[in-house]
């Protein structure tokens, strides 16, 4: 950003998402000035920033919405949304696919997204490392468990040394077990994790972006036309007291419990992500 004057003596601006200031000379200062701490222009730019942050926090979610929920984006609003610096680094080497006019993925022609333009469509790197133009009307931002030869594309990143501020390649997954035993043990997998204070596990659940309600961490997706509620109890009542965590379950938006075999890839796999984070934050037994 550039300078804005703050009195006769400073200007101002914004540098990582901090409010910084100089002399009128150009000499850069450590700290704002006391004189300018509730200066228009300072508390100008402060509000700027936290409206970018809201801003960045909301372009996120909708980026997160599309590729969980595997859903068609239109080419020409990519397009749109690419003039807005937020938008494009979200956007900037996801995975896309195009879709056909009958809803199928061609999958063959996915490419890392890198440029888009209104009039050309939208540039990607195919997966032979060439660049191309995708010109179908509409593009999916697919869940990483949804695509084939994942490790492959990983390895492909890797080399290319592609950095997406989208976590999509290398997201966590878990692919549903064939068995139902099998299916019954994943679901078990993270159960039992034990908290000093409730108040730490449902922390961190909410930090994750994960809603929390009535003693249950809950994670909502819709896949195939329908929504899958992702639960894993958590404890209820007094923050205070220690708890622990129950194995993972899968309800309809009615609450009724959907079979381990009929829950789609994606619900599956986030349901297990959430659990794994939930996990994760537990009380670890030092051995001797």
């Amino acid at each position: 950003m550039g300078w804005v004057p703050a009195g006769a003596d400073y200007e101002v601006s914004v540098d990582r998402g901090k409010v910084v200031a100089r002399t009128a000379q150009g000499k850069a200062l450590r700290s704002l000035p006391k004189a300018l701490k509730e200066h228009d222009a300072v508390i100008g730019l402060r509000q700027l920033v936290e409206w970018l942050r809201r801003h960045e926090t909301t372009c996120r979610a909708e980026v997160e919405r599309w590729m969980t929920r595997s859903l068609p984006v239109p080419s020409a609003v990519i397009a749109q949304l690419w003039a807005d610096e937020t938008w494009r680094a979200l956007l900037h080497d996801a995975v896309i696919v195009p879709v056909s006019a009958d809803g199928a993925w061609e999958v063959a022609a996915a490419g890392l997204l890198r440029d888009a333009d209104a009039v050309k469509g939208l540039g990607v790197v195919d997966l032979d490392g060439e660049s191309a133009r995708l010109t179908a009307g509409t593009v999916a931002v697919p869940h990483p468990v949804l695509l084939p030869d994942l490790d492959d594309l990983r390895e492909f990143a890797a080399d290319l040394g592609v950095e997406q501020s989208l976590v999509q390649l290398f997201r966590e997954v878990w692919r549903k077990p064939a068995g139902e035993s099998e299916q019954r043990q994943e679901l078990r997998r993270y159960a039992g994790a034990r908290f000093k204070e409730l108040r730490h596990v449902q922390s961190r659940a909410t930090s994750a972006g994960y809603r929390v309600q009535g003693g249950t961490a809950v994670c909502r997706l819709w896949e195939d036309g329908r929504t899958i509620v992702a639960s894993v109890w958590i404890g209820d009542g007094d923050p205070s007291i220690e708890t622990e965590t129950y194995e993972l379950a899968f309800t309809d938006a009615g609450g009724q419990t959907v079979a381990t075999g009929e829950v789609p890839p994606v619900a599956w796999s986030e349901g297990m992500r959430m659990a794994a984070t939930l996990h994760a934050g537990r009380i670890v037994e030092e051995q001797e």
